[in-house]
């Protein structure tokens, strides 16, 4: 899993149909220290993630294997949406910080 902050939706009107209801976010990966690294891409959101949050994404085939779907093409999945991050005893993002 890496992480990654929500910068926005991508709406698609024609997908594969077991896509219908997914709601899809563009994530930007950060590093440990919440800094933006220089990679995008786009994710299916099965937690209801919002604009700005630090989010889990799990990719590859680990993005397939969510209990709900039998069949779900995606290669990216938010599955978490996360309160806090910390490196050795350095807190270096919290939800509650609204300055991020």
């Amino acid at each position: 899993m890496k992480l990654a902050r929500v910068l926005g939706t991508v709406v698609s009107t024609q997908k594969d149909p077991s896509l219908t209801g997914t709601k899809f976010v563009l994530v930007q990966m950060l590093d440990a220290a919440g800094n933006d690294l220089p990679e995008y891409e786009v994710a299916a959101d099965c937690v209801g993630a919002g604009l700005t949050e630090v989010v889990l994404v799990s990719r590859g085939s680990a993005a397939r294997q969510i209990s709900s779907k039998d069949r779900y093409p995606v290669d990216a999945l938010v599955v978490a949406i996360v309160d806090t991050v910390a490196v050795g005893n350095d807190l270096t993002y919290s939800k509650r910080d609204v300055s991020r």
